[in-house]
């Protein structure tokens, strides 16, 4: 009725599809320098490893070496044989690295080439150590060591690297991948977890090797240092909306 005063029409807020109404929300890290973080921490791995694998100058040999005697154990069965097969298969891993990251970045995945960089080099930083630790040794019989810094004081440098170096790409990495692992705490656990894991295998299995308790704190001590080597990167990641 005209004689009612009109009151103005309350308007709700009209929103643009195509505008962008979350730029409150701070940025994620860039993911270049996630990338390049990864690919530095597994070129700085990879370089430690090859320095720690002891005697290398007797690989190239093996490239020339007849295999009829005494077999394929040369190339699976003997310290040098894993370091060869471990260079080698360096192309085959920056190659499923670079396939896993396109198939991602395909499907929409975000951070396709950290994820993807940090699985593959969680396995071809791992898996050579262990396959290592798990060839058989030069012990008479299975031995058993659970006393604290016993052994440790007997190891060469050599020894104690190396053992450092068994699960430090999984340390420096699967804070990375998963966000569950963004905890130097817990990458302690894990490698002391998968130490004693591997130890156990070498006395179930007989491998004439000792298993001691101070190669569990020296992998896992290794694990938690390469953590910390890249918190500055996995940090950022964790906090990230």
């Amino acid at each position: 009725m005209r004689g009612e005063t009109d009151t103005p029409a309350i308007r709700a807020p009209v929103f643009n599809e195509g505008m962008d109404n979350s730029t409150s929300l701070p940025p994620p890290a860039p993911a270049r320098r996630t990338r390049g973080a990864v690919i530095l921490g597994l070129a700085v791995l990879g370089v430690l490893a090859l320095a720690a694998l002891g005697p290398l100058r007797m690989t190239p040999k093996m490239l020339f070496m007849p295999l009829h005697t005494p077999g394929w154990y040369v190339w699976f069965g003997t310290f040098n044989g894993v370091a060869l097969i471990t260079v080698t298969a360096l192309p085959l891993a920056a190659l499923t690295a670079w396939v896993l990251a396109r198939r991602r970045r395909a499907a929409g995945v975000t951070s396709a080439w950290r994820l993807s960089l940090a699985e593959v080099g969680i396995v071809y930083g791992t898996v050579p150590w262990v396959w290592i630790i798990l060839l058989p040794g030069d012990e008479d019989g299975a031995v058993l060591s659970l006393v604290p810094l016993r052994d440790l004081a007997t190891m060469d440098a050599g020894q104690i690297i190396g053992n450092l170096l068994v699960f430090a790409a999984l340390g420096f990495l699967a804070p990375l991948r998963f966000t569950a692992l963004s905890s130097v705490w817990r990458v302690l656990a894990l490698g002391a977890g998968c130490s004693v894991l591997v130890e156990t295998a070498q006395y179930v299995l007989r491998l004439d090797r000792v298993s001691s308790v101070d190669d569990v704190l020296l992998n896992a001590a290794g694990a938690g240092l390469a953590a910390l080597a890249s918190r500055g990167w996995w940090r950022g990641s964790a906090e990230a909306p």
